[in-house]
């Protein structure tokens, strides 16, 4: 009776695998690879970050920990450095990032603004001073690069997703809905389904 007690519980292969899947290096790693594959820089994950920087003296895999958390900051710092002022000029993309990639972005927006008005824009006529635009009749930002959220990624779904629009067009056309299966990869356009990478639905691979 002592045995069979102890065998019923012990955890089953699938309790531990979901067990797996949830620790915070798991989810690092997540975090990583959707970072690293979206065309704009995602929500700053401060929950997370927190727990792993608190724990990574008590953790077996310190390196690749150490390593995942270095990489999904420096993936993060180089899309701010190349996306900054469209991030900036975006308050649902500002709050995205932490109070220190803030204050990164910040001084580097002022540190370029100030390079190029002291080496190229002064020299120019007044209509083309602007670092945004390329002439003041200008009616968009149109020398802001922003991230190509038409871009392909290779994607998985935790559930099964339908009613996913792949084009642009009217919600109820039928003929452009796709269903998703879980675990199963897609290459797919990032456009398509941004709110379910966001909402934590769909990790990018």
């Amino acid at each position: 009776m002592a045995s069979s007690s102890m065998e019923g519980s012990m955890p089953t292969m699938d309790e531990y695998e979901a067990l797996l899947s949830t620790t915070d290096v798991e989810l690092l790693k997540r975090a990583w690879r959707s970072e690293k594959a979206a065309p704009e820089i995602l929500r700053y994950d401060f929950d997370l970050v927190g727990r792993v920087t608190e724990q990574l003296q008590l953790m077996m895999d310190l390196d690749r920990t150490l390593f995942l958390l270095r990489s999904y900051l420096r993936i993060r710092i180089q899309k701010i450095e190349k996306y900054m002022f469209h991030i900036r000029k975006s308050d649902e993309l500002w709050n995205r990032l932490s109070k220190g990639e803030k204050d990164f972005a910040s001084r580097c927006i002022d540190d370029l603004k100030h390079h190029l008005e002291e080496s190229v824009l002064s020299k120019l006529p007044e209509n083309y001073q602007s670092v945004e635009k390329q002439s003041v009749i200008s009616e968009e930002d149109d020398m802001v690069p922003e991230p190509r959220l038409d871009t392909f990624v290779l994607c998985r779904s935790k559930e099964y997703l339908s009613g996913i629009q792949l084009e642009d067009g009217p919600v109820d056309d039928r003929s452009k809905l796709f269903e998703m299966e879980p675990g199963v990869l897609y290459f797919i356009c990032y456009k398509s389904i941004k709110p379910l990478v966001e909402s934590g639905k769909i990790d990018l691979l």
